[in-house]
């Protein structure tokens, strides 16, 4: 018997950046079957349909930067049981976000750490949940003077094999999606030779690397920014660092070596709460370079808790005081992490850049998938053929429903 169709009337669809406004668009079987500009004629018994009378539709928003939430942080390892379990409690809250896949990430830990925790985070669809990706190891490779909340005791050089920090099933088994490190380390680019011939992106971040050593990291296969401006140093006028090269056009002539290929610009992560950034800051930087914006939460474990005082853990051994989408460690303004949702992420920036929805839905789906490539299984754009990921949002932003592999998870669609 053929399998019951979900059509969307009366839809706007966000496609590259944009409102496609009047369509009609089919799910069946996990997939997006149809978008379609004509009136639809109904099949009542193989079809629900949902007049959304104008309403957006949205590719399921992809989180690539995540350390925790709900009490749980990623770093948390007792058991391999009780982890699992954990994590999808955390995959079964994302969704009232918009979240419909994400890339859980382990900051700096020891190698025996890591080594049991990634095996943990290989891609797999949660029922009632977001599909958990694979993981981001934001660590160990990173420089001192921007450590940030990381322990640096537990950094290494790049001539510490990957395999050796992350161990052989981490890189083999194709979980370990994308590394953050430092460029400026020596023997960082043997180091970004060998993960992106394993197939993982690699980003610079907890860095105080000069534009020139950036220029060199991109040049042998570093495709990101992390939290561009956090643990990174400022935009300066004569020395731009690592954020001046999300203004680098394919043609430019800024290679090191004349005669290689010519760069692409970096895509480039920002924590769009108020709290890491300045709303100006982040619509200049995000209007520097709209295609290749990610927004994303680098959200703590405090995430989705009420505010208040909680104790710290392994990774921050002091108690953190939570308001709002602000965690600093008690006491005093040293921000921890952030709490914001990925939906409040993109509802800031619409407000703050005046980009419109659609443009900043690109941030957390189709720019996410130019990053990733197609590691999301054809989630993160509205296309015929790819998972029926989505997202119904109000016209301002605000997520009202959210169905994850053709199957609605949340929302009552008020």
């Amino acid at each position: 018997m053929p399998s019951i169709k979900t059509v969307f009337i009366n839809a706007q669809l966000c496609i590259d950046g944009q409102l496609v406004n009047g369509k009609t668009l089919t799910i069946s079987d996990g997939t997006i079957a149809s978008i379609e500009s004509e009136p639809h004629t109904t099949d009542t018994d193989r079809e629900e349909v949902v007049d959304l009378e104008g309403l957006i539709i949205s590719p399921g928003f992809i989180e690539i930067q995540t350390n925790g939430l709900r009490g749980f942080h990623f770093t948390h390892f007792d058991d391999e049981a009780t982890y699992s379990q954990k994590l999808e409690e955390v995959a079964r809250y994302l969704p009232q976000t918009g979240v419909t896949g994400f890339y859980p990430t382990v900051p700096t830990v020891h190698s025996d750490e890591f080594k049991k925790i990634l095996p943990c985070l290989a891609p797999c669809s949660i029922p009632g949940g977001a599909s958990i990706l694979g993981a981001h190891a934001e660590g160990p490779y990173l420089h001192r003077s921007k450590k940030g909340a990381h322990n640096a005791t537990l950094f290494h050089l790049p001539s510490t094999p990957p395999t050796q920090i992350y161990g052989p099933a981490a890189l083999t088994n194709q979980t370990l999606k994308l590394v953050t490190l430092a460029p400026e380390l020596p023997d960082t680019v043997p180091l970004i030779h060998d993960l992106v011939s394993k197939g993982i992106r690699v980003s610079l971040g907890h860095s105080s690397a000069t534009y020139a050593q950036g220029l060199a990291a991109l040049s042998a296969g570093a495709t990101c920014l992390t939290h561009t401006l956090n643990a990174m140093p400022p935009l300066h006028h004569r020395d731009p660092g690592l954020a001046g090269l999300i203004t680098l056009l394919p043609t430019s002539p800024d290679p090191p070596n004349p005669n290689t290929t010519p760069l692409s610009p970096p895509y480039f992560s920002l924590i769009a709460d108020g709290n890491h950034l300045h709303p100006s800051i982040t619509t200049l930087l995000f209007r520097a370079n709209p295609t290749h914006a990610i927004l994303t939460t680098d959200s703590i474990e405090l995430a989705g808790l009420p505010d208040g005082t909680y104790p710290g853990h392994s990774q921050i051994p002091f108690r953190q005081t939570k308001q709002g989408s602000r965690v600093v460690i008690e006491g005093t303004e040293t921000l921890i992490g952030g709490c914001a949702g990925l939906d409040e992420c993109v509802r800031n920036l619409v407000a703050w850049s005046g980009c419109g929805v659609a443009g900043a839905v690109r941030c957390v789906t189709e720019n996410v998938v130019g990053l990733m490539g197609e590691e999301g299984g054809g989630r993160g754009r509205l296309v015929v053929g790819g998972v029926a990921d989505l997202v119904v949002l109000g016209f301002g932003g605000e997520v009202r429903g959210t169905w994850v592999g053709g199957v609605k998870v949340w929302g009552g669609m008020e």
